[in-house]
């Protein structure tokens, strides 16, 4: 049941009306009873309704963008393709205004932004990147997308897990009958984890048994897929997975840089490093390089994303293509209801495994020695299988 003006102001203390002197702000408040309702407005999650809507800057031309890192390429490949479709394409005036909100991966500050943009009325709202692999933020993240949908805001996870069914129907609040239809979200997924488990597959083919993994933040969704594809491949080539060879980081070059020194200070024949993306595998290149070691002679690398540097890079870095702009021009398309939504309101868009010239065969004895590494199965593929 939506939330009411009367409920704000028993949360308050106070009157309906001074409830309405506060959120229209055309007459005195002291400012003691201003914090007390504008705190239990933002408790309750009131949305202002009927003609004071435009007291919240309603309207229906903007669309939410949600990112975790407007500096992170990643993200502005998503933001700049999702808002490439707002424009007026039918030249009837219906052009969107895109407003980028970045989280900066805090779970809580991702739940503001939308509550935020339910009070400003926004056509659709589309969240792109991992999600926290937390219970809690699950359930409150289906409660704001539920009452999105019953205020007829379109919502699109692009690069994100579908929400579990379960979790979104007990959010759905009782009476929202046009949230029951219209949640949950439609969502575009990325096969991170058939990406991954192909990019080991491809360095156990060249004989690399000792990988060193830079994986991503610890508690994402995006960090878990690919390391569970990354284990998945030892698993089928019958490596074991060594935990030493794993070392969590964030997502950019300074993480990369000391995960690698990590890997390398446990294990220093290591012949081989995946990372967790692009960026962080530019860390872990440049770490090698200062050890004195060659890229691809001494040590492989290959990172994640195919972002725009990757192929400049020297040398360039073998990873996996995600279709970023595809998607979020898809996710775009969606979200102004200009492309039909896909089966079950969920797709997963292929990984492609980039071989290029970051990573080669491992070097002559490397492949048995030192130990620990498990057996070295025979018959290894071809790197492309698998997904």
């Amino acid at each position: 049941m939506a939330v009411t003006l009367a409920d704000v102001a028993a949360r308050a203390g106070v009157s309906p009306a001074t409830v309405s002197r506060v959120l229209s702000g055309s007459y005195p408040v002291t400012e003691g009873t201003r914090g007390r309702v504008l705190r239990a407005v933002a408790e309750l999650e009131y949305v202002v309704d009927g003609p004071a809507s435009a007291l919240a800057g309603a309207g229906s031309d903007l669309v939410g963008i949600l990112v975790n890192d407007l500096a992170d390429p990643f993200f502005g490949v998503l933001a700049a393709a999702v808002q490439g479709e707002l424009g007026d394409a039918a030249g009837s005036g219906a052009e969107k205004l895109a407003v980028v909100c970045s989280t900066g991966g805090s779970p809580q500050r991702e739940l503001d932004y939308l509550t935020h943009l339910q009070r400003q009325r926004a056509t659709a709202v589309v969240l792109t990147g991992g999600a926290p692999e937390d219970p809690g933020h699950a359930r409150a993240l289906a409660a704001r997308v539920a009452r999105l949908a019953e205020a007829g805001t379109r919502v699109v996870l692009c690069g994100r897990p579908p929400q579990d069914r379960e979790v979104t129907a007990a959010a759905v609040p009782p009476g929202a009958g046009r949230a029951r239809a219209a949640v949950p979200p439609v969502t575009l997924a990325f096969d991170n984890r058939g990406g991954a488990r192909r990019l080991t597959a491809h360095l156990l083919a060249l004989g690399h048994r000792r990988i060193g993994c830079v994986a991503g933040p610890a508690g994402r969704t995006t960090t878990a897929e690919r390391l569970a594809g990354h284990r998945d491949a030892l698993a089928a080539h019958g490596t074991v997975d060594v935990p030493a060879r794993t070392v969590p980081g964030a997502y950019d070059r300074s993480s990369g840089y000391d995960a690698a020194l990590e890997l390398l200070r446990r294990e220093p024949d290591l012949t081989a490093v995946v990372a967790a993306n692009d960026t962080a595998a530019l860390g872990v290149c440049a770490a090698l390089r200062d050890r004195g070691l060659r890229i691809p002679e001494d040590v492989s690398v290959a990172g994640f994303d195919d972002l725009p540097f990757s192929m400049d890079a020297a040398p360039a870095l073998t990873t996996v293509r995600l279709p970023l702009r595809e998607a979020g021009a898809r996710a775009g398309r969606l979200a102004l209801g200009r492309a039909v939504a896909p089966p079950g309101g969920v797709a997963t868009l292929s990984a492609e495994l980039l071989v290029r010239e970051s990573t080669g065969p491992v070097r002559p004895g490397a492949a048995t020695a030192g130990g620990g590494g498990g057996a070295v199965s025979g018959g290894v593929g071809s790197g492309r299988s698998g997904g």
